[in-house]
């Protein structure tokens, strides 16, 4: 077994079916979730979201809502007052574009307002399992750590990874954020006890620089 193929099976293994932590009950509610998640934790989207789908759990009623309410609601996330203007205009857009359905298409979900490609891949994989990657900051760490990308953008990371890998590339893609949020982290990653440490660049250099 080559070196990436041991990444991806152990991967898959510690992580057997990932799903994301974002509570969610539909795809509109998805869309605003994964919106929302932008440099902003899950756990702080999931506090924020039972309120404002409570006043606005359609893009109809989102689409009609007031700009000051919906800052309000989700006051607490980071970059809030764009995201508030976001999630009014792509219901809107919904509306007129999409007859208030969510587009299982990567191209015509970034016609939205407020959604990159990672944003519509993450809708993508967890709404219709596709087969794609989607590059946040814990996947950018960890695929950097590990040696699978020197790329500088999450978008030319995630050409890297879908090549590598090819196929589960949603699982993954869910198995390396749970991996870096939790095991792999920013600070005080937990190499000592880690599945990948054969396979780690990053610790091979740490501790080639220990021992001279």
């Amino acid at each position: 077994m080559n070196r990436v193929e041991s990444i991806k099976t152990k991967l898959l293994q510690k992580y057997p079916k990932a799903v994301s932590e974002l509570k969610f009950r539909n795809r509109f509610e998805l869309l605003v979730s994964v919106v929302l998640s932008a440099q902003c934790t899950d756990k702080r989207v999931n506090i924020i979201t039972p309120n404002l789908f409570a006043k606005f759990p359609s893009p109809e009623q989102m689409a009609k809502a007031d700009y000051d309410e919906v800052k309000n609601l989700i006051s607490s996330c980071n970059l809030f007052q764009n995201k508030a203007k976001y999630l009014i205009n792509l219901s809107k857009q919904l509306i007129e574009k999409f007859d208030g359905q969510i587009p299982m298409d990567s191209k015509q979900l970034q016609t939205l307002s407020g959604v990159g490609q990672k944003t519509a891949n993450v809708v993508l994989i967890e709404a219709d399992g596709a087969n794609l990657m989607a590059v946040d900051t814990h996947v950018f760490r960890v695929s950097h750590r590990l040696g699978l990308s020197r790329a500088k953008s999450p978008t030319a990371t995630e050409k890297d990874l879908t090549t590598l890998f090819q196929s589960n590339l949603g699982e993954l893609h869910q198995a390396m954020v749970l991996f870096g949020r939790y095991h792999c982290k920013a600070t005080n990653p937990q190499c000592e006890t880690c599945i990948l440490e054969n396979e780690c660049r990053w610790r091979e250099e740490e501790n080639s620089l220990f021992k001279g």
